[in-house]
Protein backbone atom coordinates (compact mmCIF):
# COMPACT_ATOMS: atom_id res chain seq x y z
CA UNK A 1 0.00 0.00 0.00
CA UNK A 2 1.12 3.61 -0.63
CA UNK A 3 -0.30 6.66 -0.14
CA UNK A 4 -2.32 7.36 3.08
CA UNK A 5 -5.20 7.47 0.59
CA UNK A 6 -5.09 4.10 -0.55
CA UNK A 7 -4.51 3.01 3.09
CA UNK A 8 -7.88 4.48 4.41
CA UNK A 9 -10.07 3.09 1.16
CA UNK A 10 -8.01 -0.29 2.35
CA UNK A 11 -9.29 0.32 6.17
CA UNK A 12 -13.04 1.16 5.03
CA UNK A 13 -13.55 -2.18 3.12
CA UNK A 14 -12.44 -3.78 6.37
CA UNK A 15 -14.82 -2.56 9.07
CA UNK A 16 -16.62 -4.33 11.05
CA UNK A 17 -20.42 -4.84 10.63
CA UNK A 18 -22.30 -2.02 11.85
CA UNK A 19 -24.96 -3.44 13.70
CA UNK A 20 -25.49 -3.05 17.45
CA UNK A 21 -22.81 -0.16 17.16
CA UNK A 22 -24.28 2.92 18.52
CA UNK A 23 -24.42 6.37 15.93
CA UNK A 24 -21.20 7.71 18.31
CA UNK A 25 -19.37 5.06 17.51
CA UNK A 26 -20.18 4.60 13.34
CA UNK A 27 -19.93 8.06 12.43
CA UNK A 28 -17.25 9.70 15.45
CA UNK A 29 -14.94 7.08 16.54
CA UNK A 30 -14.67 4.96 13.85
CA UNK A 31 -13.85 6.93 11.61
CA UNK A 32 -11.29 8.82 13.58
CA UNK A 33 -9.79 5.35 14.21
CA UNK A 34 -9.51 5.17 10.73
CA UNK A 35 -7.35 7.80 10.27
CA UNK A 36 -5.32 7.03 13.47
CA UNK A 37 -5.22 3.23 11.58
CA UNK A 38 -3.75 4.35 8.73
CA UNK A 39 -1.17 7.28 10.25
CA UNK A 40 0.19 4.38 12.48
CA UNK A 41 0.63 2.29 9.15
CA UNK A 42 2.54 4.63 7.64
CA UNK A 43 4.54 4.71 10.80
CA UNK A 44 5.23 1.59 11.40
CA UNK A 45 3.04 0.60 14.46
CA UNK A 46 1.62 -3.11 15.37
CA UNK A 47 -1.59 -2.92 16.23
CA UNK A 48 -0.22 -3.80 20.41
CA UNK A 49 1.69 -0.33 19.80
CA UNK A 50 -2.01 1.48 18.77
CA UNK A 51 -3.45 -0.77 22.06
CA UNK A 52 -0.66 0.31 24.58
CA UNK A 53 -1.03 3.99 23.19
CA UNK A 54 -4.51 4.01 23.82
CA UNK A 55 -3.99 3.13 27.22
CA UNK A 56 -1.59 5.75 27.70
CA UNK A 57 -4.10 8.43 26.78
CA UNK A 58 -6.83 6.76 28.56
CA UNK A 59 -5.13 5.69 31.94
CA UNK A 60 -3.50 9.61 32.21
CA UNK A 61 -6.84 10.95 31.69
CA UNK A 62 -8.04 8.57 34.53
CA UNK A 63 -4.93 9.55 36.62
CA UNK A 64 -5.91 13.50 36.67
CA UNK A 65 -9.34 12.99 37.45
CA UNK A 66 -8.26 11.28 40.36
CA UNK A 67 -5.40 13.83 41.32
CA UNK A 68 -6.08 17.49 40.07
CA UNK A 69 -8.73 19.43 41.50
CA UNK A 70 -11.86 19.85 38.92
CA UNK A 71 -11.96 22.75 36.88
CA UNK A 72 -13.23 23.73 33.16
CA UNK A 73 -9.83 23.41 31.58
CA UNK A 74 -9.21 19.72 33.37
CA UNK A 75 -12.60 18.28 32.20
CA UNK A 76 -11.90 19.60 28.52
CA UNK A 77 -8.31 17.85 28.44
CA UNK A 78 -9.39 14.66 30.31
CA UNK A 79 -12.32 14.50 27.83
CA UNK A 80 -10.35 14.77 24.43
CA UNK A 81 -7.51 12.08 26.10
CA UNK A 82 -10.23 9.77 26.81
CA UNK A 83 -11.54 10.44 23.39
CA UNK A 84 -8.29 10.47 21.69
CA UNK A 85 -7.73 7.25 23.30
CA UNK A 86 -11.15 5.30 22.76
CA UNK A 87 -10.31 6.43 18.86
CA UNK A 88 -7.14 4.77 19.40
CA UNK A 89 -8.89 1.78 20.69
CA UNK A 90 -11.05 1.21 17.31
CA UNK A 91 -7.89 1.92 15.58
CA UNK A 92 -5.96 -1.24 17.06
CA UNK A 93 -8.44 -3.27 15.38
CA UNK A 94 -8.07 -1.98 11.98
CA UNK A 95 -5.11 -1.98 12.21
CA UNK A 96 -5.00 -5.36 12.52
CA UNK A 97 -7.53 -6.55 10.04
CA UNK A 98 -5.68 -4.48 7.42
CA UNK A 99 -2.02 -5.69 8.02
CA UNK A 100 -3.33 -9.34 8.80
CA UNK A 101 -1.35 -9.25 12.22
CA UNK A 102 -4.81 -10.02 14.52
CA UNK A 103 -4.00 -12.76 17.07
CA UNK A 104 -5.49 -13.66 19.95
CA UNK A 105 -2.75 -11.58 21.71
CA UNK A 106 -3.89 -8.63 20.91
CA UNK A 107 -7.44 -9.61 21.43
CA UNK A 108 -6.42 -10.39 24.78
CA UNK A 109 -4.41 -7.32 25.07
CA UNK A 110 -6.80 -5.04 23.99
CA UNK A 111 -9.88 -6.73 26.56
CA UNK A 112 -7.57 -6.24 28.86
CA UNK A 113 -6.82 -2.46 28.41
CA UNK A 114 -10.38 -2.11 28.32
CA UNK A 115 -11.11 -4.37 31.48
CA UNK A 116 -8.62 -1.88 33.46
CA UNK A 117 -10.33 1.22 31.52
CA UNK A 118 -13.74 0.14 32.92
CA UNK A 119 -12.89 -0.27 36.86
CA UNK A 120 -10.85 2.98 36.64
CA UNK A 121 -13.07 5.30 35.19
CA UNK A 122 -15.32 4.87 38.12
CA UNK A 123 -12.66 4.62 40.62
CA UNK A 124 -10.90 7.96 39.43
CA UNK A 125 -14.75 9.45 40.19
CA UNK A 126 -14.51 8.00 43.56
CA UNK A 127 -11.48 9.70 44.01
CA UNK A 128 -12.44 12.82 43.41
CA UNK A 129 -15.46 12.85 44.74
CA UNK A 130 -13.87 11.91 48.14
CA UNK A 131 -10.64 14.30 48.01
CA UNK A 132 -12.50 17.42 46.10
CA UNK A 133 -16.21 16.84 46.13
CA UNK A 134 -18.40 19.24 48.98
CA UNK A 135 -20.67 16.27 48.64
CA UNK A 136 -24.46 16.30 49.70
CA UNK A 137 -23.96 13.42 51.40
CA UNK A 138 -21.28 10.77 51.68
CA UNK A 139 -24.25 8.21 50.39
CA UNK A 140 -23.00 9.81 46.80
CA UNK A 141 -19.57 8.03 47.55
CA UNK A 142 -21.43 4.95 46.70
CA UNK A 143 -22.14 5.61 43.07
CA UNK A 144 -19.03 5.16 41.02
CA UNK A 145 -19.23 1.85 43.21
CA UNK A 146 -22.18 0.85 41.54
CA UNK A 147 -21.57 2.56 38.26
CA UNK A 148 -18.04 0.35 38.05
CA UNK A 149 -20.87 -2.80 39.15
CA UNK A 150 -23.05 -2.07 36.06
CA UNK A 151 -20.04 -1.51 34.03
CA UNK A 152 -17.98 -4.58 34.44
CA UNK A 153 -21.00 -6.80 34.61
CA UNK A 154 -22.17 -5.62 31.27
CA UNK A 155 -18.58 -5.95 29.51
CA UNK A 156 -17.75 -9.43 30.86
CA UNK A 157 -21.17 -10.70 30.44
CA UNK A 158 -20.91 -9.44 26.61
CA UNK A 159 -17.89 -11.20 25.95
CA UNK A 160 -18.89 -14.34 27.76
CA UNK A 161 -22.33 -14.32 25.09
CA UNK A 162 -19.97 -13.37 22.75
CA UNK A 163 -17.47 -16.76 23.18
CA UNK A 164 -20.53 -19.25 24.55
CA UNK A 165 -22.30 -18.02 21.36
CA UNK A 166 -19.25 -19.46 19.15
CA UNK A 167 -18.70 -22.44 21.09
CA UNK A 168 -22.23 -23.46 21.26
CA UNK A 169 -22.08 -23.00 17.13
CA UNK A 170 -18.49 -24.55 16.88
CA UNK A 171 -19.93 -27.82 19.08
CA UNK A 172 -22.67 -28.31 16.39
CA UNK A 173 -20.39 -28.40 13.57
CA UNK A 174 -20.11 -26.68 10.32
CA UNK A 175 -23.14 -27.55 9.05
CA UNK A 176 -24.97 -25.87 12.10
CA UNK A 177 -25.00 -21.96 12.64
CA UNK A 178 -27.47 -19.46 13.16
CA UNK A 179 -29.76 -18.14 10.91
CA UNK A 180 -27.92 -15.01 9.60
CA UNK A 181 -29.73 -11.92 9.31
CA UNK A 182 -29.63 -9.56 6.23
CA UNK A 183 -31.27 -6.87 7.27
CA UNK A 184 -29.00 -3.99 7.38
CA UNK A 185 -28.52 -2.15 10.49
CA UNK A 186 -31.19 -0.26 12.27
CA UNK A 187 -30.80 3.45 12.67
CA UNK A 188 -33.15 3.38 15.64
CA UNK A 189 -31.49 0.96 17.67
CA UNK A 190 -27.96 2.88 16.79
CA UNK A 191 -29.90 5.68 18.16
CA UNK A 192 -31.40 4.22 21.03
CA UNK A 193 -27.80 3.07 22.28
CA UNK A 194 -26.63 6.40 22.52
CA UNK A 195 -26.65 6.88 26.11
CA UNK A 196 -24.48 3.14 26.59
CA UNK A 197 -21.82 4.51 24.41
CA UNK A 198 -18.41 4.93 25.96
CA UNK A 199 -17.51 7.84 23.72
CA UNK A 200 -20.73 9.35 25.32
CA UNK A 201 -20.25 8.94 28.60
CA UNK A 202 -16.64 10.61 28.09
CA UNK A 203 -18.69 13.76 27.33
CA UNK A 204 -19.89 14.05 31.49
CA UNK A 205 -16.36 15.23 32.01
CA UNK A 206 -16.97 18.05 30.26
CA UNK A 207 -18.26 19.20 33.58
CA UNK A 208 -16.21 18.79 35.58
CA UNK A 209 -15.96 22.63 36.13
CA UNK A 210 -19.61 22.44 37.61
CA UNK A 211 -19.12 19.61 40.37
CA UNK A 212 -22.81 19.93 40.74
CA UNK A 213 -23.82 19.19 37.12
CA UNK A 214 -20.98 16.88 36.98
CA UNK A 215 -22.93 14.73 39.56
CA UNK A 216 -26.37 14.91 37.98
CA UNK A 217 -24.77 13.96 34.42
CA UNK A 218 -22.69 11.19 35.89
CA UNK A 219 -25.64 9.87 37.77
CA UNK A 220 -27.99 10.21 35.23
CA UNK A 221 -25.73 8.10 32.87
CA UNK A 222 -25.06 5.51 35.65
CA UNK A 223 -29.08 4.80 36.08
CA UNK A 224 -29.05 4.81 32.10
CA UNK A 225 -26.27 1.80 31.80
CA UNK A 226 -28.05 0.41 34.65
CA UNK A 227 -31.65 -0.11 32.62
CA UNK A 228 -29.24 -0.94 30.07
CA UNK A 229 -27.62 -4.35 31.84
CA UNK A 230 -30.81 -5.03 32.96
CA UNK A 231 -31.99 -5.27 29.08
CA UNK A 232 -28.44 -6.46 27.82
CA UNK A 233 -28.63 -9.42 30.35
CA UNK A 234 -32.21 -10.68 29.70
CA UNK A 235 -31.71 -10.38 25.91
CA UNK A 236 -28.19 -12.65 26.80
CA UNK A 237 -29.50 -15.46 28.13
CA UNK A 238 -32.60 -15.99 25.76
CA UNK A 239 -29.89 -16.04 22.99
CA UNK A 240 -28.12 -18.52 25.06
CA UNK A 241 -30.60 -20.55 25.90
CA UNK A 242 -32.04 -20.44 22.54
CA UNK A 243 -28.85 -21.79 21.17
CA UNK A 244 -29.02 -25.05 23.79
CA UNK A 245 -32.79 -25.90 22.61
CA UNK A 246 -31.87 -25.28 19.22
Amino acid sequence: MGSTGTVLRELRGAQKSAKGVSLYSRYVNRPAGRVLAAGAYRAGMTPHHVTLTSALFTYGALAAVALVEPSWTLGVLVWAALAVGFAFDSADGQLARLTGRGGPDGEWLDHVVDCGKLLLVHAAVLISFYRFGELPSEAWLLLPLGFQLAAVVTFCAGLLREQLGKAAVSARGPSWAAPASAAPASRVRAVALLPADYGVFCLVFLLLGAPGAFRAGYAVLAVVHTLFLALFLAKWFRELKALRAG
